[in-house]
């Protein structure tokens, strides 16, 4: 077994695209419309989905936002550098909500971004052998 998939509501599909892909370097995978039930999914990731779990951006037509709600946590993803990461993602517009440092009460060096529908993402720094 293995994961193949992380589901998120978005509430613009080429605004939460032009993020994943632009911002934090994914690619677009594949993208469909379901006419019939009026929803649109998008697959980003690093890396084809036969390999790599990817993201499912899920946008249902005329909905603009969503409530998070409290029990969604982060997406964390492995960078080599989470201050090089930072300044990449401020660059391209991205909004940095936690700057890069060590995790509090350990060594790890994260940092968080925070996507356009509010989803936040974790950035934690490659550990060396």
């Amino acid at each position: 077994m293995r994961i193949l998939h992380t589901m998120l509501r978005v509430g613009d599909l080429d605004r939460s695209i032009e993020f994943y892909t632009k911002v934090l370097g994914m690619q677009l995978l594949r993208k469909r419309d379901n006419e019939k039930y009026e929803y649109t999914l998008a697959f980003v990731g690093y890396g084809p989905e036969s390999e790599e779990a990817v993201l499912e951006l899920t946008y249902n037509w005329g909905v603009s936002e969503y409530d998070l709600g409290d029990a969604y946590g982060h997406i964390a993803i492995e960078v080599d550098s989470v201050y090089d990461a930072c300044d990449a993602i401020r660059a391209a517009g991205g909004e940095i909500t936690r700057e890069p440092g060590p995790v509090k009460g350990g060594t790890t060096e994260i940092a968080f971004v925070k996507d356009p529908d509010g989803y936040k993402i974790e950035l934690i720094q490659k550990k060396t052998a």
